[in-house]
Parts: structure tokens; sequence; C-alpha cells
């Protein structure tokens, strides 16, 4: 413990928030220090990763739909876990080294947060990632107990304290008490589904085919969960699925929120799934404490008052939702010690 105390002297300490779409780090003192998209460029058919300083992260992600024949751009990972192994490491690496630098020779300690539905597997692939990454030690944090800390709950009380993360590729649901975990569920629907309702509906509605990126513009600007008090209108451009020509055309918040139903439906299900699997006790706090949403799904107009109506608790936006999972680990590596939580090191078998 001493050891590993005057070893974090000489390194820099992270907390990395691995994201689908996003992965954060944060470091004790200074706040979000990295929030890059997790995209890399590989050369087409390989995993190895263009040896220039575009090939992840933000520069990635420009390429994304872009790129010419000899060049891929690509998520590694995918519904909150790993799906690519080698191109994960290199991209964990860059983003370590990146804000590690050269101003400590030891290697850094780093708490990653991990979907609750994860398997032992998917685990250990993390860790592996992690470490091959250059990390010297490697904790792995539940992606609720995570923003939970990081919005401040009084998660270590015996209270209840309700988190809703709605992520890029998963949304996590739990209520905690006393330091732990006492109901949780994590389902694959977040912000990848919605972008892709958006596709789907481009096509089926004007047989016009969009990108990912341009999908995810329309959510951000004029998407919505509940009717919006001024209805807006946006200008979509996109390849003509019949001409095979590009084209434009003007859509409105309104049918967006209609594409939008099915997977805003899908986590107001599994929020009421797990209310009802609650201790009394704990229902009877949450009365009081309601549910608090993280992510940067917690972002779309009017959610908050879709999970109000459907469970009848007051539902809250923490503050910064974007960053508040990332924060949540730097706490958790600062108080190491002191929080008596569940974790995975990179010493345990599974």
């Amino acid at each position: 413990m001493l050891f590993d105390s005057l070893l974090g002297l000489f390194s820099l300490d992270m907390g990395i928030d691995l994201g689908t779409c996003n992965t954060l780090v944060c470091v004790r003192g200074q706040g979000i220090v990295l929030n890059e998209p997790s995209v890399v460029a590989v050369r087409k058919g390989t995993n190895h990763v263009l040896r220039d300083g575009n090939a992840v992260g933000l520069m990635a992600k420009e390429m994304l739909g872009k790129t010419p024949g000899s060049i891929s751009a690509i998520r590694p990972l995918k519904d909150g876990v790993i799906a690519d192994f080698d191109i994960t490491e290199a991209m964990l690496a860059y983003f370590i080294r990146k804000v590690h630098g050269r101003r400590r020779f030891i290697n850094p300690r780093v708490v990653i947060s991990v979907p609750t539905g994860i398997t032992a597997v998917e685990k250990r692939a993390v860790l592996n990632s992690a470490e091959r990454a250059c990390a010297r030690k490697v904790y792995l944090l539940q992606e609720p107990m995570a923003a939970g800390i990081g919005a401040g709950l009084p998660i270590a009380e015996p209270t209840a304290s309700m988190i809703v993360d709605i992520g890029g590729g998963t949304t996590e649901v739990a209520i905690m008490s006393l330091g732990d975990i006492s109901v949780s569920e994590s389902i694959r629907v977040a912000g990848d589904d919605m972008d892709e309702a958006i596709i789907n509906h481009m096509k089926r509605t004007y047989n016009l085919l969009i990108g990912e990126q341009t999908a995810e513009r329309i959510k951000i600007e004029i998407g919505s969960a509940a009717p919006l008090s001024e209805e807006k209108t946006m200008e979509v451009r996109g390849r003509d699925m019949i001409s095979g020509l590009p084209r434009k055309t003007v859509v409105s918040s309104e049918e967006i929120r209609e594409a939008l139903k099915e997977p805003i439906g899908q986590i107001v299900d599994v929020v009421t799934r797990t209310l009802e699997r609650c201790e009394p006790e704990l229902a009877a706090d949450l009365v009081e404490n309601g549910v608090w949403l993280a992510g940067g799904g917690a972002l779309l107009r009017g959610i908050d008052h879709i999970m109000s109506s459907a469970t009848g608790l007051d539902a809250r936006l923490v503050e910064d939702p974007l960053t508040c999972v990332a924060r949540g680990t730097a706490v958790y590596l600062e108080h190491l010690n002191d929080w008596k939580l569940s974790l995975e090191s990179d010493e345990e078998e599974y």
C-alpha cells in the first residue's frame, strides 16, 4: 500500500471511461484531460493502425464513411464491450501515452468503467488490453457505481440512490445503497440504437440513405423524447436510394421523435423492471430521492419528463452527464483504500 503510494508520486494515475462512442480520461486534480471518439483508422483488411497523429480519436472519427479504399475507420468497441482486441489495445495505449506523456517514468494505475452485464471473458479482455497498453495496475469499476460517485450521490449511505446511465452502446440502470449495487440491469440499447432508428426512418420515409454521423447530428440538433415548446426542422443531405444521386430534404422534430419511440421505450421498460425488483424500503427512499440520469443519452431533450411520467418519480440530470462516469473513476482511484466495493484487479482470476 505504501509502495503504491510512493509509486503514485512518479506516475500519473488515471480513471478511464472506455465508451462505445467516446473515451474520456480523468486525472486527479486536473479533471477531464482527454475526451475523444473511440475510433481508430487502420489499413484496409489489417489491424495495422496508421502511423500518424490522425489515426486515433477525433481525426479518425472525421474519416468515418469517407475513407479511401486503402483505409478503414472503425470503432473497436460495440455495445460497451471490446469487439476488436488488438485495435482497442492500440487505442488505449495511444490515449494513455497522450495523457501520461514523458512526465513520469512509472506506468500509471488505471481504473476503467465497465457495464454491469458483461461476462468474465469480456472483463478479461478489458484488463488485458489495459495491461498491454502500459498500465501498471488495472481496476474495473461498474459504470453505475462510477456514475454515482461522479455525480456526488450518497451511495455509501443507508439510503437508495438510483442512476440511469444512457451511453452509446449500453444503458445501465442501478439502485445503490451502503456502497454497493442492490439491484441493477443492463441492456444493449442506447445512443447508437437511436442513431440507427433515425437512419431507418430516413430510408423508409424519404428513400434517403444517410450515415451514422449525419444521424447523430439530427439527434443532437432536433431529436427529442417529449414534445417541444417550439418544434424544429433540419435540412438533411444524403444519397437517394432510387436514383443513387445526392439529394437533400427537410425533416421535423416531430417525425424524429416518432422514430426514437422504440429505443426510448426499451430504455423506459428496463427502468421500470429494475424498480419492480427493488426492495420496499429502497423504493420508499426513491420517492424522495428520485432518479438521476447520466451519460450522453441523458442530454436528449425531454427524456427526463418521459422517465418521470413512466415511473412517477422525479427524474433529474446529474451535473455534466457526459463526464460523470470518468470523474467517478478518478474519485474512486483517489480513495481506493476507503471504498469497500467489489472490484476486479489485474491479479484476480475469472
